[in-house]
């Protein structure tokens, strides 16, 4: 199921819209290469660079993001550490990568927090966030393929900002919730629309957690190597064409607001994943309506976070 990363890299470098350059930004990947055992944490050398393998810089780190962030400043503090020396790199086309986070205790979604996605199905903006969710096995890495499920016809995309929670907390404040963010991420909200919008007494959930309807990554871009997460442009491409354009200053409810909303009813764990909502030019509110098929490639780009390619089998 996983896509040639060499093959990946060529396509990136082609498609990336905003420069790749060096940078001193923390950006957290999970990854694993032939040569390793397992998973492994490690540093993005840049928004599309090679890897800094953490392990090997220190090997009392753990292994998975989930672990890394439950650590808090601790673990933090060393990956600042590597992030500042003169490390080696491994080759982009020598790993492969996994989606920043997995197996997070939930995967929290919000519907309808664009202006513009509203206006585009002439609705009214919601004056309370709307929530649902996917199930954590949706989860799937930056480059790996989204499988199209029998069961439904009508398979959208949707580009998303994800936040990542880096430390726990219940009935959490809007002016205390950054406090609890690790970072973002990039995020594609895989939609089978004709089980969310009429099978299953129209609930969204199973509409919205086939396996591989997740995507997430490249990196966990920490908070602090964001300007204003909340100004970033956004944008989708199928084989190429631009298909969603916008940008996060369009958000109904922003993270803090978001945080704030969920916290009231649930507690908040580190890896904990809030998919914030999606921009206009989703397929199904097309004229006519557009669904992804065999062979497609949906690429879905968030300034400053990176970009994800899926190839849909």
């Amino acid at each position: 199921m996983l896509v040639s990363c060499k093959r990946l890299l060529t396509t990136l470098l082609q498609t990336q819209k905003w420069p790749i350059q060096p940078s001193r930004k923390m950006r957290l990947v999970q990854f694993q290469a032939p040569h390793l055992m397992g998973p492994h944490l490690g540093l993005e050398s840049g928004n599309g660079g090679g890897i800094i393998n953490l392990n090997a810089f220190d090997p009392t780190l753990p292994k998975t993001m989930l672990e890394f962030l439950e650590q808090g400043e601790a673990t933090l503090s060393v990956a600042r550490r590597a992030l500042a020396a003169q490390l080696p790199v491994l080759p982009r086309s020598e790993v492969t990568f996994l989606a920043p986070v997995t197996r997070p205790d939930k995967v929290v979604c919000v519907g309808m927090n664009y202006v513009d996605h509203c206006k585009e199905q002439n609705v009214p903006v919601p004056k309370e966030p709307i929530i649902f969710s996917k199930f954590a096995s949706s989860i799937v890495g930056p480059y790996d393929e989204v499988i199209l499920p029998p069961e439904s016809q009508e398979v959208d995309w949707e580009v998303e900002l994800a936040v990542v929670i880096g430390k726990a907390g219940k009935r959490i404040k809007a002016t205390d919730a950054m406090a609890h963010v690790a970072g973002f991420t990039v995020a594609h909200d895989v939609s089978a629309r004709d089980w969310q919008m009429r099978r299953n007494g129209k609930q969204w959930l199973l509409g919205k957690t086939f396996d591989t309807f997740c995507p997430l990554g490249p990196a966990l871009v920490t908070k602090d190597s964001i300007a204003d997460p909340h100004n970033l442009k956004i944008c989708c491409r199928v084989n190429g064409e631009v298909v969603q354009s916008s940008n996060t200053n369009q958000m109904v409810f922003k993270t803090e607001e978001l945080i704030a909303w969920v916290s009231q009813f649930v507690t908040l764990y580190p890896g904990d994943v809030i998919l914030t909502g999606t921009p206009p030019g989703v397929g199904v509110f097309r004229k006519p309506p557009v669904f992804l098929k065999k062979g497609d490639e949906v690429q879905c780009e968030i300034e400053e976070l990176g970009i994800i390619i899926n190839k849909v089998v």
